[in-house]
């Protein structure tokens, strides 16, 4: 269990380095919103040095209320799909970038545990989503494990999924530079 820890530690620090590298070379940044994972993603590439050149802020967003009146999450998206769910890490990944005024941002919303689990949403079903000016994409996933590799599992899978689109995408850029 250590050795996963380890592990997991060591691959998000070097997501969090590829991240930063590219941002930088594409001259765009970024922004968190975060319910389940708490400021854990912002708090990986504030680790890195130089994280100021690519992070323009996070929010973590707990409680629907905050979901509402700083990310711009509807009542209506709340109150017929719920917290956990892909419409509202969509509105919440969107309400990041538009808030922050930044090219791309990340969104987690779960149920980390041990409590909390729903019909048809079992501890450790997360939802997560990276947006930029060219699409919205939100995926699904049910990790195993306490309520810390549950955290850890969804930064290191939303650190990934950024990662890719940076790498598949062209710069979503307007500024000159």
């Amino acid at each position: 269990m250590m050795n996963e820890t380890i592990n997991i530690e060591h691959e998000i620090h070097e997501l969090a380095m590829k991240i930063k590298e590219e941002l930088i070379k594409r001259g765009e940044m970024m922004a968190t919103a975060e319910s389940c994972t708490g400021g854990l993603i912002a708090s990986s590439i504030v680790n890195e040095a130089g994280s100021s050149a690519i992070l323009k802020g996070g929010i973590v967003a707990y409680q629907n209320e905050v979901k509402h009146e700083m990310l711009g999450v509807s009542d209506e998206i709340l109150e017929k799909y719920g917290a956990v769910s892909e419409q509202t890490v969509k509105a919440m990944a969107e309400g990041a970038r538009q808030k922050f005024h930044c090219e791309w941002a990340v969104a987690t919303s779960g149920i980390a545990g041990p409590t909390g689990a729903e019909p048809g949403k079992p501890v450790g079903t997360v939802w997560m989503c990276v947006a930029n000016s060219l699409q919205n994409e939100a995926f699904c996933e049910i990790f195993a494990g306490n309520r810390g590799q549950i955290r850890e599992k969804s930064v290191y899978k939303i650190m990934s999924k950024l990662l890719f689109l940076l790498n598949s995408q062209k710069s979503t850029c307007t500024k000159v530079h």
